[in-house]
């Protein structure tokens, strides 16, 4: 009866695939994966950025040309993705080497910068959303 008992227990803690749907990832780890994330998004998507700069400074005629190109609403969600996307890089990387200097490295101070993050990262990319969508 105990070998029954003792061979569904897990050895070390160590989790099976069945049971990550159950596990809940603390605020601080989807900061960090956030953090990765918005860095990759970056490095992807930086020839788009570079073009959008070469073909704006070319001349006036690609500039008006530009205008328009990214008035489409689906560039403006490329461009809104990419504010995100280093608004959030960058208040994630000051909370990330203010963790390397060990402040906030507590569970609480780690559940608080990691929120300050959200709630400065986000609201500016909210405001530029409304901005780049012409609310006013």
């Amino acid at each position: 009866m105990s070998e029954a008992v003792n061979k569904n227990r897990h050895k070390y803690g160590v989790m099976s695939f069945a049971d990550i749907r159950h596990y809940r990832l603390p605020l601080a780890a989807y900061v960090s994966i956030l953090h990765r994330a918005s860095g990759a998004m970056m490095f992807v998507l930086l020839p788009f950025v570079l073009f959008l700069l070469d073909k704006s400074l070319t001349s006036e005629i690609s500039f008006e040309y530009l205008k328009g190109f990214t008035s489409n609403w689906f560039v403006k969600l490329v461009i809104l993705a990419l504010v995100w996307a280093y608004l959030h890089h960058v208040c994630a990387g000051i909370r990330h080497l203010l963790m390397d200097v060990h402040v906030g490295v507590d569970k609480v101070s780690g559940r608080k910068s990691a929120v300050t993050v959200f709630a400065i990262s986000l609201p500016i990319a909210a405001l530029v959303a409304l901005k780049l969508f012409g609310v006013f």
